[in-house]
C-alpha cells in the first residue's frame, strides 16, 4: 500500500509499505480521505517539541474510510460501516481520565505521531476510538471531523459565545477557520483577522463563506472594525488560534470589559500579557485543548446539518505522490486545508 512517510525534517515521501493486519480487538479501515493540519505541519518541520516523534513515521491524524475487517474480538462495527477515529488515545486510568477530562490525559498517544498514522491507504484501529459517520456526511467531508470537533469544543465547550455575540477569530488557520464557521452557526457576528501572506487565499476563503475579514496590518486594522462592530465597546468573545506568542496579548485588547478570551493555538514562544486591564476589566481568559467523545459527535451534527462548508474549506489539489507541495503550501499560507485522498 501507499504510504506518506516522514524521513526527516522537512522530508516527507511516497513510499510502498505492508498493509496492517487487525488485531482479534481492532477493524481495519481503508482510508479515503485524510487532511493536513498545523500540528502535521509542526511535525514536518521537526519544530522544538516535536523532535521526539520517531523517524520513519507514517504521518497523519484526521482521517475518513470505510471499514473492510473486523476482528473477532472486535464490537460495534460491521464491514461497510463508514468511520472517522479520535486519533488521541487516552490511557483511561490517570486522575484526569478518571475526572471527565480525557482530552488532557497525561498519557495519551496520538496517532500519526506516537504510532504511525492515516497518510495510508489502510489504518488498523480498536472500535473505542471510532465514531461512526452519519450517511448523508460524504467521506470526503468527515475526514475534517477531528479539526472540527476541536472548533466545537472550543465554542461549544470552552466559550461562552451565544446568538449575536460580537467575535473575533484571530488567525485563519484551519483551527481559525473552523472556530468561526461553528460560532457562526450559533448566530454570532464573526469577524476574522488575518496578516499580508493571508490575503491570497485564506481570508478570501472566509469571505466566500459568509463571513467577515480584516488584514491586521492594513492601514485601518481591526481599530476599526472595534469601533464599528461593537461601538467601541470590544469584542464580546475573542478565540486567539494564531499559534503566534503575541496571540493572547492582542486579544485581551480587543475583548470588551467581562468578555472573554479563548486560547486555541498553542503559542510558539513565551506569551506576554499586561494583566492589569485583564483583571480591572474582569475578562475571562480560557483555554481549549483537543477534544472529546461528545466534541466528535457535535462536529458530525454540525456537518450532518450543513452548518460548515466542507466543500468550500477543503482543498483537493494535492496528491499523494508530492506530499511535501502540500506541507510546502501549507507553511506558505497559500492553501488552508489540503487534503490527500486515498480512495477517490
Amino acid at each position: 500500500m501507499k504510504a506518506i512517510v516522514q524521513t526527516g525534517p522537512r522530508s516527507v515521501e511516497t513510499q510502498e509499505r505492508q498493509a496492517p493486519s487487525p488485531d482479534a480487538d481492532e477493524v481495519l479501515v481503508k482510508v479515503h480521505t485524510a487532511g493536513l493540519c498545523g500540528s502535521d505541519a509542526h511535525a514536518y518541520k521537526y519544530d522544538g517539541g516535536y523532535e521526539w516523534i520517531p523517524i520513519p513515521r507514517i504521518m497523519g491524524h484526521e482521517y475518513s474510510g470505510e471499514v473492510v475487517e473486523v476482528g473477532s474480538d472486535a464490537e460495534g462495527f460491521e464491514v461497510g460501516d463508514k468511520v472517522v477515529e479520535e486519533p488521541i488515545h487516552d490511557c483511561g486510568h490517570c486522575f484526569q481520565c478518571k475526572n471527565g477530562q480525557p482530552n488532557v490525559c497525561q498519557n495519551f498517544s496520538i496517532t500519526g505521531m506516537h504510532r504511525d498514522g492515516a497518510y495510508t491507504e489502510y489504518v488498523a484501529v480498536a472500535p473505542e476510538h471510532v465514531h461512526a459517520v452519519p450517511e448523508s456526511v460524504p467521506l470526503r467531508h468527515a475526514a475534517i471531523t477531528e479539526p472540527t470537533s476541536i472548533a466545537a469544543r472550543a465554542v461549544l465547550t470552552r466559550s461562552n459565545t451565544t446568538p449575536g455575540d460580537n467575535v473575533l477569530v484571530e488567525g485563519p488557520g484551519p483551527i481559525g477557520v473552523l472556530v468561526a464557521a461553528v460560532a457562526d452557526s450559533l448566530g454570532a457576528n464573526i469577524v476574522v483577522s488575518g496578516l499580508e501572506q493571508d490575503t491570497k487565499y485564506r481570508l478570501p476563503l472566509l469571505e466566500d463563506m459568509g463571513i467577515e475579514t480584516v488584514n491586521v496590518r492594513s492601514d485601518a486594522g481591526i481599530d476599526d472594525y472595534v469601533d464599528s462592530l461593537t461601538d467601541g465597546v470590544g469584542f464580546d468573545v475573542v478565540f486567539d488560534a494564531t499559534g503566534h506568542h503575541t496571540g493572547v496579548g492582542t486579544a485581551t485588547e480587543y475583548t470588551r470589559k467581562g468578555g472573554q478570551v479563548v486560547v486555541v493555538g498553542i503559542p510558539n514562544d513565551t506569551s506576554e500579557v499586561n494583566l492589569t486591564p485583564v483583571v480591572r476589566g474582569e475578562i475571562e481568559v480560557n483555554s481549549s485543548y483537543g477534544s472529546t467523545w461528545t466534541n466528535f459527535e457535535q462536529a458530525l451534527r454540525l456537518m450532518e446539518r450543513g452548518d460548515i462548508a466542507v466543500d468550500k474549506i477543503l482543498d483537493t489539489s494535492y496528491g499523494i505522490d508530492d506530499p511535501a507541495s502540500a506541507f510546502e503550501a501549507f507553511l506558505s499560507s497559500e492553501t488552508c486545508k489540503p487534503v490527500f485522498q486515498f480512495d477517490r
